[in-house]
């Protein structure tokens, strides 16, 4: 760049050319559709709303955070280190430091600011958002309201945030639909028929003002939904905010992701209702182009919180010119204004290198003495004017008149609570039906899970048989119930940040959102019950009466409606998804163990029993006990009757045993007796019914109280986080910065020392990879079905890309930009494509996705990897096997420095907003493909969107001194500077519908594509980017009427462009290729693959302390809970259930844990799909092995955990061999629904859908394991199969065995069976028989007496064993050797559902 001389002289009169296009261009289309709104509202009566905003000695603190350090599973235990570093005060951050300004009603103010200047930070407080900060000093009034007084007026100071979050699932219509109805003013002008009417006129303003009116039946999207384009979803939110008709409005870099025209359109569309409607209109902009900037009243610049120019748009650059720094030719003003801080940006002017201000501090002080600080000081008493007084008093007149009549005075909401309810249920309902796939899950596995249960309780006779099944069914009818609704938990949180974004706009109460999840879970839950009735209740033929049907229907609703509230209640207090889980996991397995089918009422132990008191799930099954069970007689047979079989037909001398509530020496018993041995009773069956609607009621308060106290989660600024293992090195480099930067903190790097260090950086350019291949395209065509018949994306495309070249690739939103990068770079599987792509004039080898380069506009990273780390995974991955590793290290380092990524080598990647900031995301992106030594040529799909200018500069004036170096690079581009785009080389420009409008070279200073243009009637005007010229004249307000697709199929450039291809082809085709094809589909071979994925796995899950300590806490937690409630259990008949029971509690751990596995595997699953798989880096089976691998160790833990906490707990056998076999078993368990768990996850489309299959799956198994239903009682066609394929079945008969077999069994007095034996013979005489048939297994206590008999229906555990086919010991060591196969099998199915989800991408035909 050099010193430049003195230019101001020749700038002048381009100056005055500029500001005479500016001022016909400046105005917006449909501002005159604006001036008739606000001349209609003027005539109504309706007081303007105008405010302003002024604030002055701002100050702004966080916690700083600018390195957190991030625990690994084993320091967290560190308790030493822990007290010393709490010991440490917390410092705190300055992020902005006494800003202060002023924005009257219509004006508009630019805030300018490299990212973490803390631009966002002030857009917040003076949209009056202030929760998220430690401290907040000085004043910013509203008008004349202070920020206290101005709360109430939340819909009317809105902030428009950098993130778009909606409900993915709606279409762009509903979504604004809901935010018109939701801002009706009550009352509406004259001339205006219906508030319907003029919601409808508002909302088709709305969406012509942005220009989306066809995508009004598109679904919204995001990353994961298909739905419109990422820059026509900016353009929703943009219109979302509008729709608050609010009077301050605060943009936070709302053109992220728009073209250049649409953002110029958008600009306009701003300063056209600012300047009409009287707003105050606060903008952040990063790479804002001078059409834009000069559209703006006043400017303030921010770097690193100083305020160190606030004043005109017109003097800034004026200001900055005369202190020395130069402004380039064409340069954006704006970008120019944040560069003047950075030594590597700033040129500063001949004469000035001794004098120009080094720093922020220098700058501000400069500027408070310059004559613009005074004028613009004197405007901040404007709050105390009268003028300011007035106006707010009108504003507050306005807003009233607004309101709906029905609402508090101090309500920020503007339609009654009833209009908000009604249209919250309306989009409830929207949601639920736009994702219908969810919803007929939802179904489906009900009527599948009712249908297996009815056959699994088919028909259950009316003996004493059918008690345990009758009651099964019951106790099943509501845990699925309750299962269905815990997929709520999940719900709760992927519906917060919209909720959190439009209460802060005012659009609702959170409770009427409340009321319509609520409203909205009536038919659905109707609906569900509904079918799960009619199946189960008649296949299980339960009392067959239109009565008892009725109230079995009724009490399952109220508990179906009881329950999903409970679990929404229990998302919506807590701030994390982890949190939620961990509780909602640990309720359902106490709610269930305490609902007095496990343990009966009458032997729960005193410390839990209180459980079953607040348990809505137990009120719900006594209610549905006693109506089953309420005035019958149960006639007692087989094993409860003794004594029993041929010869015994006499029932005077039989009797019960083993029945609950039984007389002795009777043979039936009453069901309302049966009822009173639970503690149950017919009386209770309504009573209970309304204690359930009671708790619904209950927790629904809870959810509105918990939703009315969301906060947005808390800034702290950009946070680094360095895992603890890397602390120390992290320490080292920071500190040897500093002694750097104390060497240089005088600031006397200028120009000069640029060129030394730039003839350094080309020796590390040696070490770059070079590329000689050419790619070619042509007639590229790519069509997709939709609903509405076959669309085509891109139309008959040419083109190519030879080394050394950096190829452009522009056009309007959603021309097809993302989508010819995706088809060139084999990135798609669906839709077809024809034509031909040849490199080197040769189809594409197979190593082609692995040796071309692809950066994705989203930036997906495994977030617990350091930077370095990703880089090294990439390189020893992608480059070829011959390398040797310590090269391929040393180019991780080459690249870094090329990046400048030193600094933050080892820190983690982190999620945005922890870790890595968006642009140091970006450079990270474009990292891990460049270590790949990518050979044929490097795509880039929009690198730059989303940075500020200066790092947008950076990161092409890297790829530029790739291209230098030989490489072949391909980038879409929006908005590019003059500065960018005059880096590139080509330029391929597309319109909508993919079709092209020039290829070709792009010329010095865009000449060649400029003289294009003007040969056919589109001149570009003097100091106008030719870049955004381009996009206005192909798809915007300069169009003309041409077809430019038909121009440039008729040009002689086309005809000259079709010639010099097929020679580029024919050339290369003759020669050798440039690249050699070693026939590999990877680089490295299976067994390092598998090798370094491991690796990094095992790292990720090490760091996740959240995940591992969230499993280790479920397992502790579950156990001690099972154990203290089966404490020390005894040896008599009814024990011998509950011992049943604990053990099959242990099944219960994995509901919990496969909740929580499974959003983590489908993460990393998204990671591996949307980048690594595509860029053939390691195969599925790597990435499989890998994520099974990581989990094993933790595994181990977690089943001595339980171990230890259980075993003994419950008086288990101590002899070394049971319990060793039962830990064995435990052991493996684990393995097998970790699994099952991942198998689910790896066909899954998305976490929503895993939660709701779990269900499904694990409810069958549970159900046919033998516990809920013996053996002998399965139906037969399950029983030859469901049964033996199931790991339950084996898990608990295994554990069973060791546990009881050989044990006493010591009968309590009720439970035996008392009768006499026939005229005067003794017990052992009339019992002979029996005790050698049917009754081998009872034990007769007193042989010689004779009346009163005492028969005890078991002698040792073994007995009872038999009853439920585990028939010897070796059966617990068979089944636990099967338990070990189910491990092998349940991994297996994991490899298998992940290939059958990879789908190769598609190839051009």
């Amino acid at each position: 760049m050099g010193v430049q001389g003195d230019s101001s002289g020749s700038s002048s009169s381009v100056a005055s050319a500029q500001e005479e296009h500016a001022v016909d261009n400046r105005q917006w289309g449909l501002k005159h559709k604006v001036e008739a709104i606000k001349g209609l509202e003027q005539s109504s009566g309706i007081p303007a709303r105008e405010l302003g905003v002024t604030w002055k000695d701002l100050t702004v603190q966080v916690i700083n955070s600018d390195a957190a350090i991030q625990e690994n599973v084993l320091s967290q235990f560190n308790i030493p280190k822990k007290i010393q570093e709490g010991r440490q005060k917390l410092p705190l951050k300055t992020i902005l430091d006494n800003s202060h300004g002023c924005v009257k009603p219509g004006e508009m103010l630019l805030v300018l600011g490299r990212p973490g200047s803390g631009c966002t930070t002030l857009l917040n407080l003076l949209a009056n958002k202030r929760e998220s900060y430690v401290a907040v000093n000085g004043d910013v009034h509203f008008g004349s309201l202070n920020a206290k007084e101005a709360h109430k007026y939340l819909g009317q100071i809105v902030m428009n945030n950098e993130e778009e979050v909606f409900f993915p699932t709606l279409t762009v219509g509903q979504t604004m639909d809901f935010a018109t109805r939701l801002n009706i003013p009550y009352k509406i002008p004259d001339g205006v028929a219906s508030p319907e009417e003029y919601r409808q006129e508002n909302l088709d303003f709305l969406l012509e003002a942005m220009s989306i009116p066809h995508t009004k039946d598109t679904k919204v999207g995001n990353e994961y939904v298909r739905g419109v384009s990422g820059g026509e979803r900016k353009r929703v939110s943009i219109i979302e905010c509008m729709a608050s008709r609010g009077s301050v409005f605060c943009w936070d870099n709302s053109t992220r992701g728009l073209d250049a025209s649409t953002a110029l359109e958008w600009a306009k569309c701003i300063r056209a209702m600012t300047d009409v409607m009287g707003l105050s209109t606060i903008v952040t902009l990063y790479q804002a182009s001078n059409g834009i900037y000069d559209l703006f009243d006043k400017v303030l610049v921010l770097d690193y919180g100083k305020e160190i120019y606030y004043g005109p748009m017109k003097e800034a650059r004026p200001f900055m010119e005369s202190l020395g720094f130069v402004c380039q030719e064409g340069a954006n003003v704006a970008d120019y204004l944040t560069g003047v801080t950075v030594p590597t940006e700033r040129v500063i002017r001949s004469g000035f290198e001794k004098t120009f201000p080094r720093n922020a501090d220098q700058l501000r002080e400069v500027y408070q003495k310059s004559d613009i600080y005074p004028r613009m000081t004197a405007e901040y008493d404007y709050p105390t004017t009268e003028e300011a007084r007035e106006r707010t008093k009108q504003f507050e007149e306005g807003v009233a008149m607004e309101k709906d009549k029905q609402l508090a005075k101090d309500s920020p909401y503007t339609v009654s609570f009833y209009q908000q309810v009604k249209g919250c249920i309306a989009r409830q309902y929207q949601i639920v039906l736009g994702d219908k796939p969810t919803f007929l899950i939802k179904q489906g596995s009900t009527l599948a899970q009712a249908l297996i249960a009815g056959s699994l309780f088919y028909n259950a006779p009316d003996n004493s048989a059918g008690l345990f099944v009758k009651s099964g069914a019951l106790f099943f009818s509501l845990l699925h119930n309750s299962l269905m609704s815990m997929s709520e938990v999940t719900d709760s949180f992927s519906g917060r940040p919209v909720l959190l974004k439009q209460k802060g706009m005012g659009f609702f109460h959170p409770a009427a959102f409340c009321i319509a999840q609520v409203a909205a879970d009536i038919p659905v839950i109707i609906v569900q019950v509904t079918v799960w009735s009619i199946v189960l209740y008649f296949m299980v033929a339960l009392t067959m009466d239109a009565g008892a049907w009725f109230t079995y229907w009724v009490i399952l609703i109220a508990a179906t409606m009881c329950m999903t509230a409970f679990f929404r209640a229990i998302g919506a207090a807590f701030r994390t998804f982890d949190a939620a889980s961990k509780v909602s996991g640990f309720m359902i397995s106490a709610l269930i163990m305490y609902n007095g089918y496990m343990i009966q009422k009458p032997k729960m132990h005193p410390w839990f029993g209180w459980i079953y008191w607040i348990n809505p799930m137990a009120y719900s099954f006594d209610a549905l006990l006693s109506n089953e069970f309420h005035d019958t007689i149960i006639p007692c047979v087989g094993v409860n009757l003794v004594p029993n079989g041929p010869g015994y037909a006499d029932l005077d001398h039989q009797s019960c045993a083993g029945v609950g509530g039984a007389i002795q020496g009777e043979n039936i018993v009453y069901g309302d007796n049966y009822l009173k041995s639970l503690s149950y009773s017919h009386s209770h069956v309504w009573r209970n019914f309304g204690i359930i609607w009671a708790w619904w009621v209950l927790f629904v308060g809870i959810t509105i109280f918990a939703t009315s106290k969301w906060r947005p989660l808390s800034e702290g600024g950009p946070s680094l986080l360095i895992p603890r293992e890397k602390a120390k090195m992290v320490k080292a480099i920071q500190n040897n910065d500093e002694e750097k930067a104390g060497a240089n903190s005088s600031g006397e790097e200028t120009v000069y020392d640029k060129e030394a260090s730039a003839g350094e950086a080309k020796d590390s350019d040696k070490d770059l990879v070079r590329n000689t291949s050419v790619f070619t395209w042509k007639n590229l065509t790519y069509t997709v079905k939709t609903p509405s018949g076959d669309r085509v994306l891109l139309d008959n495309v040419h083109g190519w890309v030879k080394p050394g070249m950096l190829g452009a690739l522009m056009g309007s939103s959603g021309a097809g930009k993302t989508t010819l990068l995706d088809v060139l770079a084999q990135r798609k599987t669906d839709g077809t494509i024809k034509g031909s792509i040849l490199v080197d004039g040769r189809p594409l080898p197979v190593s082609f996705q692995r040796s071309a380069g692809y950066c994705e506009q989203l930036d997906v990273h495994e977030p617990y990897s350091t930077v370095r780390e990703a880089l090294e995974f990439s390189a020893l991955l992608r480059q070829p096997r011959e390398v040797p590793r310590e090269e391929k290290l040393k180019y991780v380092d080459t690249i870094i420095d090329l990046l400048e990524l030193h600094d933050l080598a080892d820190t983690l990647i982190g999620r945005v907003g922890a870790g890595l900031s968006v642009e140091q995301r970006k450079r990270v992106t474009i990292g891990v493909e460049l270590v790949a030594k990518p050979s044929i040529l490097i795509f880039l799909d929009e690198p730059t969107s989303g940075l500020d200018g200066q790092s947008a500069y950076n990161t092409v004036r890297f790829l530029r001194k790739l291209a230098d170096v030989g490489q072949a690079v391909l980038v879409t581009i929006h908005q590019p500077s003059q500065q960018l785009f005059a880096q590139f080389d080509t330029l391929l420009l597309l319109a909508k519908g993919g079709k092209t409008v020039y290829f070709g070279e792009i010329g010095d200073h865009a000449q060649t594509v400029k003289d294009y243009f003007a040969k056919y009637g589109a001149p570009c005007p003097e100091g106008t980017n030719p870049a955004e010229h381009m996009i206005d004249v192909v798809s915007g307000s300069l169009s003309k009427g041409k077809d430019w697709n038909q121009v440039w199929l008729e040009s002689p450039e086309h005809q000259a462009v079709t010639e010099e291809l097929d020679r580029i082809i024919d050339d290369a085709a003759s020669k050798p290729p440039g690249t050699v094809d070693d026939g590999h589909e990877f680089a490295m071979p299976l067994m390092e693959q598998l090798k370094i994925v491991s690796h990094r796995n095992n790292v990720s899950l090490f760091r996740n302390t959240d995940y591992i300590n969230n499993k280790f806490a479920l397992h502790i937690g579950s156990a001690l809970f099972n154990g203290f409630s089966f404490w020390m259990i005894g040896d008599s008949v009814s024990d011998l259930q509950m011992r049943l029971f604990t053990i099959f509690n242990f099944i219960f751990v994995a509901p919990g844990v496969i909740a929580q596995l499974q959003p983590l595997f489908i993460e990393r699953r998204n990671i591996f799909e949307a980048r690594e798989k595509k860029s053939k880096m390691y195969s599925w089976i790597a990435f499989v092995t890998g994520l099974i691998v990581s989990e094993i160790p933790y595994l181990c833990v977690c089943a001595v955990l339980y171990f230890a906490c259980w075993y003994y707990t419950t008086g288990a056998p101590h002899a070394s061999s049971r319990a060793g076999g039962t830990f064995f078993v435990m052991l493996m368990y684990e393995f097998v629904y970790t699994g099952i768990g991942q198998f689910i996850a790896a066909y899954a489309p998305n976490a929503i859908f895993a939660t709701l299959a779990n269900p499904l799956v694990i409810g069958i198994l549970v159900s046919f394991c033998g516990v809920l239903v013996p053996y002998q009682q399965i139906q037969v066609f399950w029983r030859y199969w469901i049964y033996y394929l199931n790991p339950f079945n084996y898990l608990m008969g295994s554990m069973l065995v060791f546990n009881l077999w050989d044990k006493k069994i010591e009968c309590r007095d009720q439970e035996f069976a008392v009768f006499n034996p026939p005229n005067g013979t003794t017990c052992a005489e009339y019992l002979e028989g029996y005790m050698m048939g049917m009754g081998r297994a009872t034990n007769l206590i007193n042989p010689g007496a004779t009346e009163g008999c005492r028969v005890c229906q078991y002698t040792s555990g073994s007995d009872y064993l038999q009853t439920i086919n585990l028939k010897s010991y070796g059966y617990g060591w068979r089944d636990a050797g099967l338990v070990c196969v189910f491990v092998a099998s349940s991994y297996a199915m994991v490899y298998a559902l992940m290939k059958l989800r990879t789908k190769t991408s598609k190839k051009a035909e």
